[in-house]
């Protein structure tokens, strides 16, 4: 995507008008944010305003005291964009939509500050020194979502216990993210004497035969990992679901929004605040080497009691009890 029609979708997030970087940057006053994505905006708009909320607590309001230079793309043309973001010399890199913005943007520069938000270790990916103290230009926010995956078992275990067989969802794409979901749940699924199939999926276009495989495996329910296509995918994925009669489980709340059965996970909303806090402490002279990776503890459960009925299924008390939020 150019960008010309990065620019011309701004609308689409309720931005500030498009202006040429170099005039939008003139000024003491003015300070300019680059934020790097795969994820289309058309399906980013709530991360922006949760964004937004968190530069507006450090004191910036984009179109007043700030400007938002947006990239998004394919995960393939992500180095690129970074490359640009860095040619253009915005004051800070802002990065969502998973782990590939976070290491594009830390491989174009040393020099501009980074808070990227991701849901696996950034000590392991290479992004930070460490947690409480990350070194260098890099800091961010975790949800440490995949180590959930032990817990998304055991709740989906709970909704169906005598299931024999259970699959989960990757992305073979987002390597990293695939394999701590993979290993967790696997690990989980042998203490609950349960057999769990790794399904993928890296894109949209191959949800019809995972739902197929599932069928053919006879499997009685699917646990969805997290990756930015399952969240921005969660109408689509519902709805497989739904005509397939499938118990599913994700990480994000859109998918139980949607229709389906149950989501649990770390509230993105709330990491993307916190970027935009980090992001508002940068632009005010605080440094990504002084500021611990922050880890998002704010965990929610929703439960679609309307589709569980829907599925003939029969949700037990002490699960609805531990929901945020029950859809009737």
């Amino acid at each position: 995507m150019s960008p010309m029609n990065r620019r011309s979708m701004l609308g689409l997030l309720g931005g500030a008008a498009a202006w040429p970087l170099a005039a939008r940057a003139q000024g003491a006053k003015s300070s300019v944010i680059g934020f790097l994505t795969s994820t289309p905006p058309e399906r980013f708009a709530d991360g922006m305003r949760a964004f937004r909320e968190g530069l507006k607590e450090t004191g910036y309001i984009e179109g007043r005291n700030v400007a938002i230079e947006y990239s998004w793309a394919e995960n393939d043309r992500l180095p690129e964009l970074a490359a640009d973001l860095v040619r253009r010399g915005v004051s800070v890199i802002a990065t969502g939509g998973a782990t590939p913005a976070a290491l594009a943007a830390k491989s174009a520069t040393t020099k501009i500050p980074i808070v990227f938000q991701i849901g696996t270790d950034p000590v392991a990916l290479g992004l930070v020194a460490s947690l409480n103290h990350p070194g260098g230009n890099v800091t961010g926010v975790t949800s440490l979502n995949a180590e959930l995956g032990r817990k998304r078992l055991e709740v989906l275990h709970e909704l169906l216990p005598t299931a024999a067989t259970l699959a989960v969802l990757v992305n073979p794409t987002n390597p990293t993210s695939a394999e701590n979901q993979t290993k967790s749940v696997l690990s989980a699924a042998g203490g609950l004497n349960l057999q769990l199939h790794v399904l993928q999926a890296s894109t949209e276009h191959d949800f019809d035969a995972v739902f197929a495989t599932l069928t053919e495996l006879r499997a009685s329910g699917l646990l969805i990992g997290p990756d930015p296509l399952f969240v921005t995918r969660s109408g689509q994925l519902a709805a497989l679901a739904a005509r397939k009669a499938v118990p599913t489980i994700s990480p994000y709340r859109e998918f139980a929004l949607a229709g389906g059965m149950m989501s649990y996970g770390g509230s993105l909303m709330d990491q993307y605040r916190l970027v935009g806090v980090y992001t508002g402490r940068i632009l005010r002279g605080e440094k990504p080497a002084d500021l611990p990776v922050q880890q998002s503890s704010k965990v929610e459960m929703i439960v679609n009691l309307k589709t569980a009925k829907a599925f003939g299924l029969s949700v037990p008390l002490p699960l609805l009890g531990r929901a945020d939020e029950v859809i009737e």
